[in-house]
């Protein structure tokens, strides 16, 4: 494959290649467990995590897995990953771990980190390959935690609610309340709000994408423009 820079794959995983903007990948937890930003947040570490242990481990064992086997030693890696992952949140957060449920343990069948393994990682060294694991969930948790925000403030007027869940007592006064005797909007903490919701983002994403191109064929064309001159000519015509 292809050998990428360090910037290509930082460009990629937060913005070029995002896992769910882009790649439109593991959109079932996306959807179901960001109607609040400490549940996006809680989801989106524990994916990172997972990407960055399991593109680190195939990247290592690459040269001594067999094709035969390839697939379902990834998954095993994932999913040792995964328990980890759960252990720590029942350890360190164990309400939130509640509030999140399957979905935790359900990062096994996350398209987007086998993808990242079998695609990226099983192709290329360490460095990269847990770069790559930063970036991809980097961008990943980006994407929870905006569209989280965006459902919490729309839906219930609120910002940063219950994060003692994930940071302790520390943050129980840290919920930010933009408006006075907001009237819920109950339709963007259901599902169907965070459908629309992501819809919304990833046409933000494309409009953003559409405008810097036009931007970048115009300033390629503006120095051929610039380089044109006009010529005098002197003498009698027949």
């Amino acid at each position: 494959m292809t050998t990428k820079t360090s910037s290509e794959i930082i460009r990629d995983g937060l913005w070029n290649n995002n896992p769910a903007l882009v790649q439109v990948l593991g959109l079932c937890p996306l959807l179901a467990v960001t109607s609040t930003v400490v549940n996006a947040i809680g989801l989106g570490l524990a994916t990172l995590m997972v990407l960055m242990g399991s593109n680190l481990a195939v990247s290592l064992i690459r040269n001594f897995v067999g094709e035969s086997v390839r697939l379902p030693a990834f998954v095993m890696i994932i999913a040792s990953f995964v328990t980890c992952a759960e252990l720590l949140m029942q350890a360190f957060t164990y309400e939130l771990y509640q509030i999140l449920g399957i979905f935790i343990p359900l990062i096994v069948t996350n398209c987007a980190i086998l993808g990242r393994a079998d695609a990226f990682a099983s192709k290329t060294t360490p460095g990269p390959a847990l770069l790559d694991g930063v970036m991809m969930g980097l961008g990943f948790l980006a994407v929870l935690v905006v569209l989280g925000g965006m459902r919490e403030l729309i839906g219930q007027g609120t910002l940063f609610i219950d994060m003692n869940l994930l940071l302790g007592p520390m943050a129980a006064d840290w919920v930010i309340r933009p408006f006075e005797s907001y009237p819920d909007v109950l339709f963007m903490v259901l599902p169907p709000g965070a459908f629309v919701g992501l819809g919304l983002l990833i046409a933000l994403k494309n409009g953003i994408d559409n405008h810097l191109e036009k931007r970048r064929k115009a300033t390629e064309t503006a120095p051929a423009a610039s380089g044109s001159k006009r010529v005098r000519v002197t003498g009698n015509v027949s």
